[in-house]
């Protein structure tokens, strides 16, 4: 059960980025949460990576959270 909301839609994205929410990065595997990065806002996003507090992370590899 996750203690975030998953981003998902270029939308989710965007609300995020313009609100300037704090989003984490989250790897999942076998149904385990392991927080990659405590994050920041998104400062931009594409179709294949999302940028926070300068780094990229690859959209098909991690989640990313949101407080819900």
């Amino acid at each position: 059960m996750n203690t975030y909301r998953v981003l998902y839609t270029d939308m989710d994205y965007l609300v995020a980025a313009l609100k300037q929410v704090w989003v984490s990065v989250w790897h999942v595997l076998d149904d385990r949460e392991h927080i990659i990065d405590y994050g920041g806002p998104v400062e931009s996003y594409s179709a294949v990576s999302i940028k926070i507090m300068g780094k990229r992370y690859f959209r098909d590899t991690f989640e990313f959270g949101v407080e819900k």
